[in-house]
């Protein structure tokens, strides 16, 4: 499956329009799609939507789109056009001013079946000028489990309601009964329809105000600028890629696990050429679809090759014109990153989405060193889903939540702590205060975790961890939409990796469980408690060669340990006062042990792997010290050995970390 330049056509027309009429236009477009995001904001009913997780775009009429907005989530930015192409081909030649329209599937370019978008064709003069698109997450959309999230699910008929392009409003007549057939498989349609008239009202928002544009600089400017504002950025885009050496550079990243196939990483395998002015990726190599929901259909991949690339031009603006210079190569369908009806898809942004997404970083890191990064945590949801009988008349509920966590160390400066996922920085954290309103759900504690930035020259973010407890419920269940608990976020140019990700069911208890990151429709009841971490993002650069006063304020702020600064860092800080964060560092002290690491590193890695779990359930160990200083892989929960997983790590490691170790006495 090939994608972007070929797929979207190549070169451009001369331009017609003076460069200030064009440049105040392609303003008004991203003000237009904003004020889309704004109206969602103002009358949405679910608290996901509430949240952010939600895009807007404005399309020409073949579906290519004309711009997105400046919030928009990374992750729909390269599969909005897909589905308004869709619509636009399902309804040629029959659309008519007052329709509107709805699409969910992620066989036709979508991501998964929670993210319904609507799409309003615009008319002017009596044609459609344009599509507009509102994007949003509906909490839930049937499926075997409350919030369609099921992870043993091995097709789409256990993941909700797939809806093709489908007509709800009728040249302005709101077509209820369709628009209720969908809601009512969900487990909260009240919310759903809710939120649908809310995407119909944003899409109105852009419908007035292109026609405002129309009436002020006349129909021929406007449809003129739609295509302009598209070859603008590809040219933009093409002038830059051009700027850049020819060369091909290749990586992997990887999702934990195939419950098809023995344990062992899942190899995602990205291919980058720069080729004058394009940017040519390869995918194929990549492994076929998992036995689980962690695949993604084309739609998804290309969004995160997109929103990879789209990291290292920032402010270049995002429109289809971009995607003309990329040439996205998927291979044959059937793949984890490239997978065919009916394979489950709803956890690709778990899955290969930001995998990829981190693997192309990595190779832009190689050709934009002073923009280098290593990895991000990685996008995770946790739903509780059952009966609330708080009050009377007892309803279903479903506690929906993601976290923030910490993004890679960078070439020159430390990684963000507590930052929205890769997957779409515009993602808000949800306010718990909102959350316990709505759900029998009661947090805890929600904090930063120290010592899950990954260690190096220039520290990853540090994650945070979340824990809650259960109460008036019935009939409940949980299900975790995660990875990275093997496959665990990484360091490059000698950096060390985070931590794992997991979910805990009542922790220091009788009845303690370690879930781990995929997982569904486990039985919870009233009094339960769970915690889990997210992770920080990986270190960049040699962590021997942080400066030791700023591992010192590290400790004081609490991003980092006194134990860990001196296993991770070799720097050994001594407590002065704790209550007034005074430390200092034992200089001394600290070159010899930073010498001690040196000698002792390549060896530490080099260890029985066998041997090093033993020490883990002897407690000799702790989870860092196995991870970190021996590259090891285990059932956190169990302390088992996972052999291959631990053999594909510890090349992982040698590649990206060990290989750039100064030796002792360097």
């Amino acid at each position: 499956m090939t994608t972007g330049a070929e797929q979207a056509g190549g070169a451009t027309a001369e331009q017609t329009l003076d460069p200030v009429t064009l440049e105040v236009l392609k303003n008004s477009f991203v003000t237009i799609v904003d004020q889309m995001a704004e109206q969602i904001l103002r009358t949405c009913h679910s608290f996901v939507i509430y949240s952010r997780d939600f895009s807007s775009a404005l399309c020409d009429p073949q579906g290519n789109t004309i711009m997105q907005g400046s919030q928009d989530i990374a992750v729909h930015v390269g599969t909005l056009h897909l589905t308004a192409q869709a619509v636009a081909e399902a309804f040629e030649g029959e659309m008519r001013p007052g329709d509107v329209y709805m699409i969910n599937d992620p066989y036709v370019g979508g991501t998964h079946f929670n993210d319904v978008r609507i799409v309003r064709p615009i008319f002017h003069e009596g044609e459609v000028i344009c599509l507009a698109e509102s994007n949003g997450h509906w909490a839930d959309m049937g499926g075997s489990v409350p919030g369609s999230f099921d992870v043993s699910a091995r097709d789409h008929f256990g993941e909700g309601v797939r809806v093709p392009p489908v007509r709800i409003y009728d040249e302005g007549e709101y077509r209820a009964d369709i628009v209720r057939m969908v809601t009512s498989n969900t487990r909260a349609p009240a919310d759903a329809e809710g939120d649908c008239l809310a995407q119909v009202e944003a899409t109105a928002v852009a419908e007035r105000e292109i026609l405002r544009l129309c009436d002020k600089y006349g129909h021929a400017t406007v449809v003129a600028a739609f295509k302009e504002v598209q070859d603008y950025v590809e040219r933009l885009t093409r002038k830059r890629v051009a700027d850049l050496p020819d060369g091909t550079w290749e990586t992997e990243d990887y999702i934990d696990f195939d419950p098809d196939e023995p344990e062992g990483l899942v190899p995602i395998k990205v291919k980058m050429t720069i080729d004058g002015e394009v940017v040519r990726y390869d995918l194929s190599g990549s492994h076929p679809a998992v036995g689980t929901f962690l695949n993604s259909g084309y739609g998804a991949s290309f969004s995160g090759v997109v929103a990879g690339t789209k990291t290292f031009f920032p402010d270049v603006p995002l429109n289809s014109g971009f995607y003309r210079a990329l040439d996205v190569d998927l291979g044959p369908k059937g793949s984890c990153v490239n997978a065919a009806w009916p394979t489950a898809v709803t956890g690709f942004c778990s899955g290969p989405y930001e995998k990829i997404m981190n693997a192309i970083f990595e190779l832009w890191s190689e050709v934009m060193p002073e923009r280098a990064m290593a990895a991000s945590f990685n996008l995770e949801y946790l739903l509780v889903g059952g009966t609330d009988t708080r009050n009377e008349g007892e309803s279903i509920f479903m506690w929906y939540d993601w976290m923030a966590g910490g993004w890679g160390g960078r070439n020159g400066k430390d990684g963000s702590n507590a930052t929205s996922p890769v997957f779409g920085v515009g993602l808000a954290v949800q306010p718990l205060e909102g959350q316990e309103r709505l759900c029998p759900v009661v947090t805890t504690n929600h904090e930063i975790l120290p010592d899950t930035g990954g260690p190096g020259k220039h520290r990853g973010g540090c994650g945070v961890e979340k824990g809650g407890t259960l109460t008036e419920m019935t009939k409940s269940v949980m299900s975790y939409c995660c990875d990275r608990a093997r496959s665990v976020t990484w360091g490059i140019e000698g950096g060390l990796p985070s931590y794992p990700h997991g979910v805990w069911l009542n922790r220091g208890t009788d009845s303690e469980q370690f879930l781990g990151a995929v997982f569904s429709n486990v039985p919870v009841k009233t009094g339960d408690s769970f915690i889990r971490p997210s992770a920080g993002g990986g270190g960049f650069g040699d962590p021997l060669e942080r400066d030791p006063e700023i591992v010192r304020d590290d400790v004081a702020d609490g991003y980092v340990s006194l134990e860990r600064a001196a296993k991770d860092y070799g720097v050994v800080v001594r407590e002065i006062d704790v209550e007034l964060s005074q430390y200092e560092v034992d200089t001394q002290a600290t070159e010899a042990e930073r010498e001690r690491i040196r000698s002792a590193r390549h060896g530490w890695l080099a260890e029985d792997p066998e041997s090093v779990a033993e020490r883990y359930r002897a407690d000799e160990l702790d989870l860092l010290d196995v991870l970190r200083r021996h590259g090891v892989i285990l059932d956190w929960g169990t302390g088992e050995l996972l052999e291959r997983t631990t053999e594909q790590f510890r090349a992982m490691l040698e590649r990206r970390s060990s290989r750039h170790w100064a030796a002792a006495g360097a």
